[in-house]
C-alpha cells in the first residue's frame, strides 16, 4: 500500500492514523476475541502502520505523523476497557517513537477527541438520560464533530509544530478541564 501511495503522490510526508473501533461489554464479561480485534485495529495497526511510515520518512529526511488517540487515553470509560487500553497503547507508543525520530525530523502527534457526533457514540447520542450527563460535564455544551479535528490536524501536520513532539492535543470543548 505505501508503495502505491508514494508511486502515485510521491513521498510520504504526512501520515494521519485515523482508526478506531469500540465493542462495550462489563469487563466482567469482555469477550477475549473483542478485545483482540479493539486492540488489532486501535493499537496494533497504528503502531505497525507508523512503524512502516516512519522508517520511510527517517530515509528522507523527515516528516509528521499524527495518531488518532482519544479522551480515554486518559480516563478509563465505562464498559470500553479495550478501547481505553488501545487509545492510551497509542498515546504512550507515540511519545516512545517521539523520543526515537525526533532527531530524524519525524514528528509524531496525537489528537485525542472527546465525545465526537459520530456513529461510534450514536448509542450514547439517543440515550437521553446519558446524553444529557454528557452535555452537563462538557464546558462547551455540545458533541463535538468531525470538523473541530481539522484544526488540530492541520497544525499538527503543519511546520509551526515542528518543534511539538510526542505530545497529546485535547479536542474535547473542555471535557478534560472539568
Amino acid at each position: 500500500m505505501l508503495d502505491q501511495i508514494e508511486s502515485e503522490l510521491g513521498p510520504i510526508d504526512i501520515w494521519v492514523n485515523n482508526a478506531g473501533v469500540q465493542a462495550r461489554y462489563p469487563a466482567v464479561d469482555f469477550p477475549k476475541s473483542e478485545w483482540d480485534f479493539v486492540m488489532d485495529v486501535n493499537a496494533n495497526a497504528v503502531f505497525y502502520l507508523c512503524q512502516k511510515v516512519g522508517k520511510r520518512m527517517i530515509k528522507a529526511g523527515g516528516g509528521k505523523i499524527i495518531n488518532m488517540a482519544s479522551m480515554l487515553s486518559f480516563q478509563g470509560g465505562y464498559t470500553v476497557p479495550a478501547y481505553a487500553a488501545s487509545k492510551g497503547a497509542v498515546m504512550q507508543f507515540t511519545k516512545s517513537l517521539a523520543n526515537e525520530w525526533a532527531e530524524h525530523h519525524v514528528n509524531i502527534n496525537c489528537i485525542a477527541p472527546g465525545y465526537m457526533a459520530t456513529d461510534m457514540n450514536e448509542a450514547l447520542i439517543n440515550d437521553q438520560d446519558r446524553s444529557k450527563q454528557i452535555l452537563e460535564r462538557i464546558p462547551a455544551k455540545r458533541w463535538g464533530t468531525p470538523s473541530d479535528i481539522q484544526g488540530a490536524a492541520i497544525f499538527l501536520a503543519s511546520p509551526a509544530s515542528n518543534y511539538v513532539n510526542g505530545f497529546t492535543l485535547a479536542v474535547d470543548g473542555g471535557w478534560l478541564g472539568r
